[in-house]
């Protein structure tokens, strides 16, 4: 595993995401991008390997304020294009966990209990129709006291190239090890025994180093 599995599965999220939004989005060899704005949070191209020149990318987009790009290999420098680093992350791998029970009560949200992942998660930019690719789970950990984390898994690649990427974790009370340790496993359960893939910055990195993650290279997002 290395960072250009992870930058496709990224790549493949937001492709699912924008599509659920309605919009086109097209991938060729070493870039995945969105001729039109992406929603919110989401950026209009990704890179998949090294060295993608500047003009390529910055031409698949809607090269206006407000364009992003992440740079997946943190190669590019679109300052004299008019861009900024919004933040700078790590690609994250790990092996997929060994068989076992999550210590949390996760379930996986179908459309009628969507509104739920969209309350704890803070955002209603993920919609329905990711539900209907089978290599979706949007989960959710909940008890008696509410919400108290959720995530979103996608399945990408064929055979050995195969991964599940994990993201949009955001946890709300408890421990973030705790939470990243059972989406290891709740990953392994729900999408098969697959290495997992992801990035994370800043503060956010230790909880899933310490549960077995290790990092594999830098990406950053530029915005114009």
């Amino acid at each position: 595993m290395d960072a250009s599995s992870a930058a496709a599965n990224n790549a493949a999220w937001c492709d699912l995401v924008c599509r659920a939004a309605g919009l086109p989005t097209q991938t060729r060899a070493g870039l995945w991008s969105t001729p039109t704005r992406s929603p919110e949070a989401y950026p209009d191209g990704v890179t998949l390997r090294p060295g993608v020149p500047a003009q390529e990318v910055l031409g698949s987009v809607d090269d206006s304020a407000g364009a992003s790009v992440k740079d997946s290999f943190a190669d590019l420098d679109l300052a004299p294009h008019g861009y900024t680093v919004l933040f700078e992350a790590r690609w994250l791998v790990r092996a997929a966990a060994r068989p076992g029970a999550p210590l949390l009560p996760w379930r996986s949200i179908e459309a009628t209990t969507l509104p739920r992942w969209w309350a704890a998660h803070g955002s209603r930019v993920v919609g329905a129709a990711v539900l209907d690719d089978p290599g979706v789970r949007l989960l959710l950990a909940e008890d008696d006291e509410g919400p108290v984390a959720v995530a979103a898994l996608n399945r990408s690649g064929n055979g050995p190239r195969t991964v599940v990427g994990v993201s949009n974790v955001r946890v709300l009370r408890g421990d973030p090890e705790a939470v990243w340790a059972d989406l290891a496993v709740v990953a392994r359960q729900e999408l098969g025994a697959h290495p997992l893939v992801g990035y994370e910055s800043g503060a956010d990195l230790a909880p899933p180093i310490a549960t077995g993650f290790a990092t594999v290279g830098p990406l950053r997002v530029w915005v114009r």
